[in-house]
């Protein structure tokens, strides 16, 4: 499934000669560009060496754009130049796309014309000529009196991988397992919307496929556009907003929609959907069939819309059922591996866990197309370069902290050049005066170490808050996050009291599970349904932040803190000391903690703040 370059086939083994002697480390990149989430993943041999997405350089949320700042990161963080890598290999294949771009015009014309009039240049011009885009943006990454002979060798390096057969490598080759199965769902790839693979060693074969335009994930991306949310971005809410609701539309979907066979496959009916032919997900006819135009944005979500999303949320729910009981009926395997954007629906994921057909399941926590660009370079390594695997003990993701750090001397250093007012504190007494912060109801941002890969912030670029507070949730959405006040949070609880708090038994350490809470009140992070979407923070991979809750959990007996994402609407999350100071500024966050430092809002410099109401993107 790996394309060989135009000047032969891939690197085969290493030289008997080299058998006896320490072989060097190969280097392997993998990218993902061009649609949404750009993003870049570095390997050295099987280990990451780090991973990021574009748009936390950029600043542009879902950046899709080459992304050169990230593979600048993860080369820096590597002590590596460019041409020390072994293979680059971009997370698809632009043929195949442009090959379901012309059939779907095809087979839908004379429908969709003006669409395809305006979207064949781009495609003559940008995607179906990639790999001459990619190696002048590769190029570009070298001193300029390389950039003459580098470009052959890149030339000579560069690989492309199918879009699934990259989610899946993201899957299982970060895994715990020896062998699994892997199941892929997301809007679309080339061609394939959901896919079966096996795993086994550093094998990874392709079993089944539903092929556009039947595709559950864009599906639910209509359903998120219809209750007046943006697709690829907005999916998450509409899971939200599912437990207000009641599924009362949900035979009518079954009815009209989609036919829904025994083993998961399915059918949609296009006769109520737009994206084949133009920008739209639904038409008239969707419209019709749910009772009134698509809401816009920022109106009011009345009950139907919360029982729309209640009812596709639950069809969704079925199919994966159906699914995975096929699965494990056609596999013999305990192991079940997932990615792709629907696999980022933690709902559908518990629901599959609590279905017993499978003993052991792990999800790719960057489980969307940035997640891509580190299976890439895993399809590079195993099955281009075809080097063995050892499944690392717990996962490779090393808790997904696989971005940039910051030591203190930087941190300082920033901090002073943006006229902040900062306190210098041991790491003791860092953790001593945060937990007294928290406990005083406070809401602090918490930056420390390396960056998360993904889009979740799980105790590095987070803000954390006092879950027993019942106004908490409230303040947290409407004075910081700047966002809908439904929108619920996630608990951060140490993995040793996971048990005394939440109905789970399984880690779930990158919050891709839900839970119901338990006989606790901590009515910040308890969802309308009594469900809390849980993250278990391990000593292993965070020990700071577990020394916090430990340290919590010492002052107040409650070892849960609310974890949410350090940014507010329509931004990324902060990636840099600078963009941690202006989030900080612009929200009513009450304190940073950023490395051994110290701010306190009431501090600082009242003529830096910059308040966000009037200048944050509607997303």
């Amino acid at each position: 499934m790996l394309a060989e370059s135009e000047h032969g086939p891939c690197p085969a083994g290493k030289s008997q000669e080299n058998v006896l002697k320490p072989l060097a480390p190969s280097f392997t990149l993998g990218i993902s560009a061009y649609y949404h989430d750009s993003a870049a993943a570095l390997l050295k041999n099987d280990e990451i060496v780090a991973a990021a997405q574009e748009e936390r350089f950029s600043r542009k949320k879902f950046d899709a754009d080459f992304p050169a700042q990230s593979i600048r990161s993860c080369l820096q963080q590597a002590g590596i130049g460019l041409l020390d890598l072994q293979e680059i290999v971009f997370y698809d294949k632009p043929f195949l796309k442009f090959d379901r771009l012309l059939e779907t015009y095809l087979a839908f014309a004379p429908r969709g014309y003006w669409s395809f009039q305006k979207s064949l240049p781009v495609w003559l011009k940008e995607k179906l000529f990639l790999k001459s885009e990619l190696l002048n943006a590769l190029t570009d990454l070298l001193p300029k009196d390389q950039r003459r002979t580098g470009r052959s060798a890149l030339r000579e390096r560069l690989r492309f991988s199918e879009h699934h057969l990259s989610h899946a490598a993201s899957a299982f080759y970060p895994s715990p397992f020896q062998e699994a199965a892997v199941l892929v769902l997301d809007g679309v790839g080339e061609w394939a919307t959901a896919s079966v693979f096996h795993g086994e060693g550093r094998n990874l074969k392709a079993l089944q496929e539903i092929h556009f335009p039947h595709s559950l994930g864009l599906l639910y991306s209509a359903f998120t556009s219809y209750c007046g949310f943006k697709v690829n971005s907005g999916e998450y809410k509409l899971m939200g907003l599912a437990p207000y609701g009641k599924p009362t539309y949900a035979d009518l979907i079954r009815k009209n929609l989609i036919d829904i066979f025994p083993d998961g496959s399915f059918q949609l009916n296009m006769d109520y959907f737009s994206y084949c032919t133009n920008l739209k997900m639904t038409n008239g006819k969707f419209e019709k069939l749910f009772g009134g135009k698509a809401r816009q944005d920022e109106e009011p979500l009345s009950d139907r819309h919360k029982n729309l999303a209640a009812s596709i949320q639950l069809i969704t729910e079925e199919i994966l059922l159906k699914m995975t009981r096929q699965i494990s009926r056609d596999l013999p395997t305990h192991n079940l591996c997932l990615a792709g954007g629907v696999a980022l629906n933690c709902v559908a994921n518990s629901k599959i866990l609590e279905d017993g057909q499978f003993k052991n399941i792990w999800i790719q926590p960057a489980a969307g197309d940035a997640g891509g660009a580190l299976g890439a370079a895993y399809v590079g390594y195993h099955l281009s370069q075809k080097n063995e695997r050892k499944p690392a003990k717990g996962d490779a993701m090393q808790g997904a902290f696989l971005g940039p750090a910051f030591s203190n001397s930087q941190i300082a250093a920033e901090l002073t050049r943006l006229k902040a007012r900062f306190h210098a504190f041991s790491t003791e007494e860092i953790l001593e005066r945060t937990v007294q912060l928290l406990s005083e109801e406070k809401a602090v941002a918490w930056f420390q170490g390396r960056m998360e890969f993904g889009p979740r912030s799980l105790g590095a670029r987070s803000v954390l808050a006092d879950p027993r507070a019942a106004t908490m949730q409230s303040r947290l959405n409407l004075k910081i996050k700047f966002r809908e006040s439904f929108r619920p949070f996630a608990p951060a609880v140490r993995r040793e009291d996971l048990a005394e708090w939440f109905r789970l038994e399984v880690d779930s350490p990158y919050m891709l599970l839900v839970a119901k809470v338990g006989k606790h009140n901590i009515p910040a992070v308890t969802h309308v349904d009594q469900s809390a979407r849980v993250q278990t923070v391990h000593q292993e991979t965070n020990p700071l932040f577990h020394r916090l809750l430990s340290r919590f959990k010492e002052q107040t007996g409650c070892p849960i803190l609310v974890n949410t994402s350090f940014n507010v609407r329509g931004e990324p999350i902060a990636q840099s000391p600078a963009d941690a100071f202006r989030c900080f500024m612009g929200t009513h966050l009450d304190a940073l903690v950023i490395g051994d430092f110290l701010l306190l809002k009431e501090e600082q410099d009242l003529s830096l703040q910059n308040f966000y109401y009037t200048q944050q993107e509607k997303d």
